[in-house]
């Protein structure tokens, strides 16, 4: 039996089990892994909006419960940061490609950076809300998923695959957190503050939470960096990328006549 006061800091690091096989299995996802890793660690920090209103749990020095952060937290966004970022393409075969230049100039790229931002902008408003901080959360990454898929259409089956792998995913390690710590979620969670929805005794927030950071996430490094998935690292990466269509379309014309 793990005790209380180390349940935190053994679940956290736990997902940095998969993120490493990850990292040492698929040399061409390293890059993404990281870069998602690190994008996503400083969210870790945003502990306090949820300690004790959505959970309350025991943690290294008792940091949680004293001041709202731990060092568990950064831990965890670290480790399901790359995995997100990485999992739909390591499960597929494919990997990130470069965009060519054209596809920047799509007009639905004109608001790129506003998807981009879309979840960040979001949060803080439904924050105000008096309701229980996890579902504003859940919501901005719902509506961060909206916005890239109406940006990057090309990368909605990504996003799709990303919420339902990743859900399932993370529920693994939900489960094994009943197993190795009994009662552990009933005594952390703040079960009364929610919705009451408890499917196979987990809590349907952790589920719905993983699905919107599995969808998102799932296209975030493409999305950012102007890449997107392809089955073959060989391929030219302007072959089926967004907004060639049309070019491609004009040119078989004029070769036509």
């Amino acid at each position: 039996m793990i005790p209380e006061q180390h349940v935190w800091l053994v679940w956290s690091s736990a997902f940095l089990i998969p993120w490493l096989a990850l990292y040492s299995g698929y040399p061409r996802h390293r890059r993404s892994m990281v870069w998602a890793s690190l994008f996503t660690t400083p969210f870790g920090l945003t502990e306090p909006l949820f300690v004790p209103e959505y959970w309350s749990p025991p943690s290294l020095f008792d940091l949680a419960r004293t001041t709202g952060f731990d060092l568990e937290s950064l831990i965890f966004c670290f480790a399901i940061g790359g995995v997100g970022a990485v999992l739909v393409n390591v499960l597929s075969g494919r990997q990130a490609v470069p965009l060519p230049s054209s596809a920047h100039h799509d007009p639905r790229h004109r608001f790129h950076r506003l998807a981009l931002a879309a979840p960040f902008l979001v949060f803080p408003v439904l924050w105000l809300i008096p309701w229980n901080p996890i579902y504003p959360g859940i919501v901005a990454m719902g509506v961060g998923t909206a916005a890239t898929i109406a940006c990057r259409p090309d990368l909605l089956r990504n996003t799709v695959t990303g919420a339902i792998v990743f859900t399932g995913y993370y529920v693994i390690f939900l489960v094994g957190l009943q197993v190795t710590a009994p009662g552990y979620i009933e005594r952390v969670w703040n079960l009364e503050a929610l919705s009451g929805w408890t499917p196979f005794g987990l809590p349907v927030e952790e589920m719905l939470f993983a699905a919107g950071f599995g969808g998102y996430w799932a296209g975030v490094y493409e999305h950012v960096t102007w890449h997107r998935s392809s089955a073959s690292s060989g391929a030219a990466p302007g072959s089926t990328a967004v907004g060639s269509a049309r070019p491609a379309a004009s040119t078989n014309r004029m070769e036509r006549r």
